[in-house]
């Protein structure tokens, strides 16, 4: 069973340990500019540059993942609970 929240974090249920939808929404961004980065990166012929903008997306990827998991499971925790950006 995965926790909205991990163990011994600072934060609560209803205090919690990390703005979601705002690293979710932060993290979609990176993720595009990141991809748009190596692309243009790689058509300049900027391999290092290009390799590394793909990088930087795939964390991007990951942290969208760890996101929607930690998002799924606040959902389970609390039913029918909307939260603003900031929460």
């Amino acid at each position: 069973m995965t926790r909205s929240q991990p163990r011994r974090a600072r934060g609560t249920v209803g205090h919690a340990y990390s703005a979601l939808n705002l690293r979710l929404t932060l993290a979609g961004f990176g993720l595009v500019i990141m991809v748009v980065f190596a692309v243009l990166a790689f058509w300049a012929g900027l391999a290092w540059l290009g390799v590394l903008c793909a990088i930087f997306a795939v964390v991007a990827v990951v942290d969208l993942v760890v996101i929607q998991r930690r998002r799924a499971a606040r959902r389970r925790e609390e039913p029918g609970v909307r939260h603003s950006l900031f929460e």
